[in-house]
């Protein structure tokens, strides 16, 4: 398949793998690279020594082609994208602050730089800072969200008419029908997440990749729009910041809450109890183990098979 996003980021399909604390390291990047679409490392729960180790990691399994996504709030951010321009990294995903601080900075040294929005104002944004493509995730999405809760189908058109660079669609995205459903309505391709957080190559606990493959229909929900809005498993961590909620907790008592890793235990070391489960509202259609070659495989043969379904409907 060759459209702009594939072009731009030289890549065999439209799929760009979500960096995702906790389950996005070198060995994930570098299968979904190899499946012909972009691996992304998540820097967001490394610090800069960790970092380099895994874009060290993943030059020597062979991978040259990869991501690096870098939330702009997090404390080593600075530190990140000295590290990425350091290692000569071809592409860097922004999100989660303001793309003006450093795109520029990135593009100087030969850099792609893509910016995850949940909106207009932020395509808007982004685009002026000079961003080459835009990722853009709706209310489904798991992890850190917009506060908007615009859905990935209210949200895509939105940008298209707004904007004209390489769009990948996030949020609610697990299969090659609903790849087919949002490209259909003006994106490129697709950023997943979810599906590749519990696949083989993931970094996450076993723990915690069981959890989401047993969850139902409506088993997470967005959460602590006041600190930074988060989509979560429900679990007793879960039950706890809504006692909180309850107990009209301050946002400081709602931030010391969550100021215990809670992530970390939740996703890589599997702790289910005390642990901050992220996840997208699509993990209810996830049920089985696999790996990200199998999910790139079903990603396109299914894509292939509702695209043909429906020229034979126009037909």
């Amino acid at each position: 398949m060759k459209n702009k996003l594939c072009e731009l980021l030289n890549i065999k399909y439209p799929v760009i793998q979500g960096g995702m604390v906790w389950c996005s390291g070198y060995k994930l990047a570098h299968a979904v690279t190899a499946s012909g679409g972009l691996g992304v490392i998540g820097a967001g729960s490394m610090s800069k020594e960790i970092l380099a180790e895994h874009i060290s990691k993943i030059r020597s399994a062979g991978t040259t082609n990869f991501g690096v996504n870098i939330p702009l709030l997090n404390k080593h951010s600075s530190k990140h994208i000295n590290t990425v321009i350091e290692k000569k990294v071809p592409i860097v995903i922004t999100s989660a602050g303001n793309p003006s601080l450093y795109t520029q900075k990135l593009k100087e040294q030969g850099i792609i730089v893509l910016h995850v929005v949940s909106n207009s104002k932020f395509t808007m944004k982004a685009m002026h800072a000079g961003v080459d493509g835009i990722i853009a995730e709706g209310f489904e999405a798991g992890g850190h969200n917009g506060r908007e809760e615009t859905t990935t189908l209210c949200l895509i058109p939105e940008i298209k008419n707004i904007c004209t660079l390489p769009i990948a669609a996030a949020g609610g995205i697990a299969s090659g029908a609903s790849m087919f459903a949002t490209m259909s309505l003006g994106a490129d391709g697709v950023q997943i997440g979810s599906r590749y957080a519990v696949c083989a190559e993931s970094s996450a606990h076993e723990h915690f990749k069981k959890i989401v493959l047993e969850a139902k229909e409506g088993e997470t929900l967005l959460t602590l729009k006041e600190l930074a809005p988060v989509r979560l498993l429900k679990n007793p961590f879960f039950k706890e910041v809504i006692q909180a909620y309850e107990h009209n907790f301050t946002i400081e008592k709602l931030r010391e809450l969550l100021n215990k890793g809670r992530a970390k235990k939740g996703i890589f070391e599997g702790d289910l109890i005390n642990g901050e489960l992220e996840i997208g509202q699509v993990a209810s259609q996830l049920n089985h183990s696999e790996n990200a070659s199998e999910i790139m495989s079903d990603l396109m043969d299914v894509f292939r098979l509702t695209q043909n379904e429906m020229i034979q409907i126009k037909l």
